[in-house]
């Protein structure tokens, strides 16, 4: 359990306060790092490069690190071989963006902006973890808890948080004890995320016979089921209780306008703050394709079939308003003279969370918008504060 750390200002060492003041001087060269980490190609599910160019900062400053096998980077402080020790401090942030091969990842300056894709989300998050970890190096900080930077694949859309999902994959991980988890993810310096937002996405297919469109017209279609499935779904009285969406995101199928198709699929993205939110909502998606093909099935006399896949899942979890994570969260922020606004997201911080481990996710400062998209840009309105109170917070958690 974490430690109160509600007095932890008065008890820091000598050697955070050179890392603090050091780290205040960095604005411009934690911006510099930033822009060429976002200039370096991240797809979804192909981040090797940039994690080659993490890994190489790393070796360059004297540490030691190394990809596991999905491709995450890890990192310890202080150094101790392969031994990571008990109850470790997690910082993460995660390498990939939502821009596939091929995108401009080039980044130019307009006004006080810097804009292109991946500026803010994540570049500014690996940037601060960077100079975060060369903070500790240069006070010589030594914390009382070990710390793992874990810089992560498959944060975004389809990679389903598979980086982290792996990190903590075995039930015997000692991971799985950590004190804390802190995802550093995009920019601002009031957000502090302490409820993972859950998701399920379902990919629905429908098959039958196929046919010529006047021949064969009268056997099941499964473009019928779909839309009617489509509109089933609109209608649904979704959990009030823990907020709940449903999206019905994609649909397609067929291969000719005069051909009855084969087989039709539609994709579905459902939110929610609760896991039996999840489960209630996904039970009367069942029940809404059950019933859209009975109607077809009455009308054409004949059977059809349907598979229902999930291509991603994020759990679901919150962190107490009362744990001492999060109160070393709001402190650190009204430090730096901002109030903190608690929320909800969907971040590398989900999966911690439902294991029980205490996570939450901050900004890495600065102002940015557009994000997903490749006019995104970042206004470096607040220097290195973005830094410095994630050094705070670490302070307070890591012991030091």
């Amino acid at each position: 359990m974490l430690e109160d750390s509600s007095d932890s200002g008065s008890t820091r060492s000598p050697q955070y306060g050179k890392a603090r003041a050091w780290l205040n001087e960095q604005a411009d060269t934690i911006l510099h790092e930033q822009v060429e980490i976002a200039r370096t190609p991240a797809p979804p599910f192909q981040e090797r490069a940039r994690g080659e160019l993490v890994a190489a900062k790393l070796r360059g400053i004297g540490i030691a690190a190394g990809f596991d096998d999905i491709g995450n980077i890890l990192a310890q402080y202080p150094a101790n071989g392969d031994e990571l020790g008990e109850r470790p401090v997690i910082v993460a942030a995660h390498l990939d963006t939502v821009f596939g091969p091929g995108t401009n990842v080039e980044v130019r300056r307009s006004g006080p902006r810097w804009v292109g894709p991946g500026i803010a989300d994540n570049a500014r998050g690996v940037a601060v973890a960077l100079w975060l970890l060369r903070a500790l190096l240069e006070g010589r900080v030594e914390p009382q808890r070990p710390i793992l930077f874990a810089f992560t694949v498959g944060e975004e859309g389809n990679g389903d948080l598979r980086g982290v999902k792996h990190l903590f994959s075995k039930r015997d991980n000692p991971l799985r004890d950590a004190t804390a988890f802190i995802a550093l993810d995009g920019s601002g310096l009031r957000r502090v995320v302490h409820r993972a937002l859950g998701s399920r996405r379902f990919r629905i297919t429908v098959r039958g016979p196929g046919g010529h469109s006047w021949a064969d017209w009268g056997r099941p279609n499964p473009a019928h089921v779909i839309g009617e499935l489509a509109h089933r779904l609109s209608d649904l009285e979704l959990p009030r209780a823990r907020r709940t969406t449903l999206t019905v995101a994609r649909l397609g199928g067929g291969t000719n306008i005069n051909a009855i198709p084969a087989e039709n699929f539609l994709e579905l993205d459902v939110r929610s703050e609760s896991i039996d939110a999840l489960d209630r909502t996904e039970r009367m998606i069942r029940a809404a394709l059950i019933q859209s093909i009975a109607s077809e099935e009455a009308r054409s006399q004949a059977s059809l079939t349907a598979a229902i896949g999930i291509i991603g899942e994020r759990p679901a979890g919150e962190l107490s308003t009362s744990h001492p994570l999060l109160r070393a969260a709001l402190e650190a922020t009204k430090e730096l003279g901002h109030e903190a606004e608690p929320s909800i997201s969907s971040t590398d911080a989900n999966v911690p969370l439902a294991l029980g481990v205490p996570a939450i996710a901050i900004g890495g400062g600065g102002r940015s918008g557009n994000a997903h998209t490749v006019n995104e840009w970042f206004e470096n309105t607040d220097g290195a504060d973005g830094a410095v109170r994630a050094l705070s917070l670490l302070a307070s958690v890591a012991g030091f």
